[in-house]
């Protein structure tokens, strides 16, 4: 079996297709269950998934294959991603598992695997457990074999630790929030912080029903949230994702702002209170050329990785930054977590919002974006349009094109077969015609 398994963020793909299969779970449980044993009596994983259907049969080949090995498992239910990371550390347990295909449709479904310090796996403990799952994994004696248990403080421990990450003293009263939770993992977590923490909440997308996580709701279709944003008069509109690592946020007069700008916001007020470890942010090759310029004005780095949180977090940790994220919402704070949290930065921006006493539209744009184009190409299975020559020769003379005015990236999704193809430029109809060139290339190739 190929390293292919593994993208950028875990496995994921087309539920009860490979290799979303109960068989490919099960047998990828034992083989990360025996690499993550350890000499001692009792081994423990947690395992968290959000709403689709699909997690119920994932849920359970999971619990087999590492019972299968002699390890205990703990099954949280329906909670965000970042409530994962926090558990399995808190808990103890050998590692931890979040079934959930993040911001994708509720037709997939994906795996996400975290150690024992809450911090995502690295490339060399993947290519590990799939040699294991190649190799095959015994499994343990019949009085060895684990046993399985519901967990059922999951989401309170969660809600309490979300809340000490807003400063002491300070209260949410007086504030009316719009909490689109995607009909998703953070569907009754987030409500409940805001609203403990003081906010008047106006919650939608928090009737999930198995197949409508993600569905014209959540930070990818924040168009909902907005309107209902303007109705109500609401202060501000928060958008999670489907697993509420994500975050994007609206302002009262139903503007929204990504995360390069929620970033540039935090790097700059943990810069002047001293806070930000190494001076600088760390971003992928997405964040937007003007996130770079506005951090450059205030003395601030900026270091850039491959696109996906875990780059970020490596990054971070290797480098000692604790700010980090991406532009489509990931913000990492290894302060207050160990991945992306779309409801703990959404509590630093309204952090700013009570101790400065400004309106969201006053702090929500920090910098004027450079324009940017995102053209997502879907292709075949078996095809590698990049590799193409003809492809090639667009993308250079698109680069030659743009000059040092403009940006482009191309690259393949690791969760998706898509092909991204991202351009930068302040004139907009060189920037249409490089990508309009580069598109045609790529299309006749899939």
């Amino acid at each position: 079996m190929s390293k292919s398994l593994f993208g950028t963020d875990g496995v994921r793909g087309r539920a009860n297709s490979w290799p979303m299969t109960a068989e490919v779970a099960l047998k990828l449980a034992a083989a990360a269950g025996r690499h993550f044993r350890r000499d001692k009596q009792e081994h423990r994983v947690v395992i968290g998934k959000d709403t689709r259907l699909s997690g119920y049969m994932i849920e359970n080949a999971l619990t087999a294959g590492f019972t299968s090995t002699g390890m205990n498992v703990f099954l949280l239910g329906p909670v965000p991603t970042p409530a994962v990371g926090y558990l399995t550390n808190s808990l103890r347990a050998d590692l931890g598992v979040m079934i959930s295909a993040s911001h994708n449709p509720a037709c997939d479904n994906g795996i996400k695997f975290f150690g024992p310090d809450g911090f995502k796996l690295s490339d060399a403990a993947e290519e590990n457990i799939m040699r294991l799952m190649t190799e095959g994994v015994d499994p343990a004696a019949p009085e060895n074999i684990g046993r399985a248990k519901r967990f059922e403080d999951a989401r309170g421990r969660y809600v309490e630790y979300a809340k000490t990450t807003f400063p002491r003293g300070k209260r949410l009263d007086g504030l009316r929030i719009v909490l689109d939770c995607a009909n998703g993992a953070a569907y009754r977590t987030a409500p409940a912080v805001l609203w403990e923490l003081g906010a008047e909440v106006i919650p939608i997308g928090v009737e999930p029903n198995g197949f409508n996580i993600n569905q014209d709701c959540g930070s990818t279709e924040p168009e909902a949230a907005a309107r209902k944003v303007r109705e109500t008069r609401a202060d501000l509109g928060i958008c999670l994702d489907g697993d509420a690592d994500r975050v994007i946020l609206i302002d009262e007069a139903g503007k929204i702002a990504d995360g390069d700008q929620i970033m540039g916001l935090i790097a700059a007020r943990w810069a002047a209170e001293g806070r930000l470890a190494g001076n600088a942010l760390v971003a992928t090759v997405m964040s937007n050329l003007g996130l770079e310029r506005f951090l450059e004005s205030r003395g601030i780095g900026l270091e850039r990785t491959a696109v996906g949180d875990r780059y970020v977090v490596e990054k971070m940790r290797a480098g000692g930054f604790n700010l980090g994220g991406e532009q489509s919402g990931h913000i990492v704070m290894t302060d207050y977590a160990t991945t992306g949290d779309g409801l703990i930065g959404a509590l630093q921006f309204l952090a700013a919002m009570v101790e400065t006493e400004q309106n969201a539209s006053q702090l929500m744009r920090v910098f004027d974006p450079v324009p940017q184009k995102l053209i997502n190409l879907r292709y075949a299975q078996g095809k590698a349009p990049l590799e193409a020559d003809s492809v090639q020769e667009a993308i250079a003379r698109g680069e030659k094109d743009l000059g040092p005015a403009g940006r482009l990236l191309i690259r393949e999704s690791g969760t998706e077969p898509l092909i991204r193809v991202m351009g930068e430029a302040t004139d907009l109809a060189l920037l249409d015609r490089v990508l309009g060139n580069v598109t045609a290339a790529i299309q006749a190739e899939t």
